[in-house]
């Protein structure tokens, strides 16, 4: 899938892939699988950062909300029987409280054309074509690199024959492929769990529930579209999967889910400890040192005054 209006991002993503990877080789060999690895770990990291501001945003919207959910809750069953009434009272809330309900799709509709150029940028690199800016020494360096003995550039469904052109066994080149979807399997479910089951503690009586319910237990069978995708681009997916764990786990720990009393008020809650924090805090403390013992006081003895009889040298009256 290649738009044609994203061609400016093709190209933008295609150096700056080409200058991470450059700046790898210059202390490890450019075809390992090694510093390809790092290349993609580093330019998804660098996106993720790109856009964390607009997670801030989305995680922003998404807490107001759920502080607003009581009040939400009251509205609905004030004016059950009049729809469009009941809307325009939410949305009047939403906006008297600085509450956007489509805050959350930022950082989604920023991943997607993210997503779509290093599919296009990889696939590209995969069949050996030369867009986008990119030479043909760094196409072949693409080609030439193998993760755990499977080419970078190699899919599922590749023949036997293709496998083995970039010097690959088939069986190991399948195997490496199959472990790595079943990883991005998993990383997709837990990353999708980790925020239904927030959205779900936080508004028990969301009638969008079923519905996420439903997307969580799906969310894996996505992943296994990707047998299709060369193992650069699962690579990148499994990273960006684990970026997101790590980023939401450190959102939710800092701000837990909002609890209300009886009038529907919020109460401030403290926040979690991390998981840095609880190894940390799980961590042996290191063993004092003994305190030193404290030197013995020396007592000064103050010579005595003699009498006079007994000091030598004193003479005789």
């Amino acid at each position: 899938m290649e738009l044609s209006w994203l061609n400016w991002l093709y190209t933008a993503i295609a150096q700056v892939l080409t200058w991470i990877h450059q700046g790898y080789s210059t202390f490890l060999d450019p075809d390992s699988g090694l510093a390809w690895a790092l290349t993609l770990i580093t330019i998804t990291v660098a996106m993720r950062l790109l856009i964390f501001p607009l997670f801030l945003k989305q995680m922003s919207s998404s807490k107001k909300m759920q502080e607003l959910a009581p009040k939400v809750q009251e509205i609905r069953k004030r004016y059950k029987n009049d729809k469009q009434r009941m809307n325009e009272e939410v949305m009047n809330l939403y906006r008297g409280q600085g509450a956007n309900p489509l805050g959350g799709c930022l950082p989604v509709l920023a991943q997607f054309p993210i997503f779509i150029s290093m599919f296009t940028v990889l696939n590209a690199m995969a069949h050996g074509e030369l867009k986008f800016g990119m030479t043909q020494q760094f196409v072949d360096s693409a080609r030439a690199a193998h993760i755990f003995g499977a080419p970078l550039p190699a899919n599922f469904f590749m023949s036997g024959t293709q496998i083995e052109s970039f010097g690959a066994g088939v069986v190991q080149t399948k195997i490496v492929l199959a472990i790595f979807v079943a990883i991005s399997s998993l990383t997709t479910f837990l990353t999708v769990r980790q925020s239904v089951t927030r959205s779900m503690q936080q508004m028990p009586d969301n009638p969008m529930a079923s519905q996420q319910k439903i997307l969580m237990y799906i969310s894996p069978l996505f992943a296994f579209f990707s047998l299709n995708f060369p193992l650069g681009l699962i690579f990148y997916w499994v990273t960006t999967n684990l970026w997101t764990l790590g980023q939401q786990h450190w959102f939710y720990a800092r701000n837990p889910a909002p609890e209300f009393d009886a009038k529907g008020n919020v109460i401030p809650v403290a926040p979690k400890s991390g998981l840095l924090s609880k190894v940390k805090k799980n961590a042996p403390a290191a063993e004092e040192a003994p305190p030193e013992k404290p030197e013995p006081k020396i007592i000064r003895q103050q010579p005595s005054r003699q009498p006079r009889s007994k000091r030598t040298g004193s003479k005789k009256s």
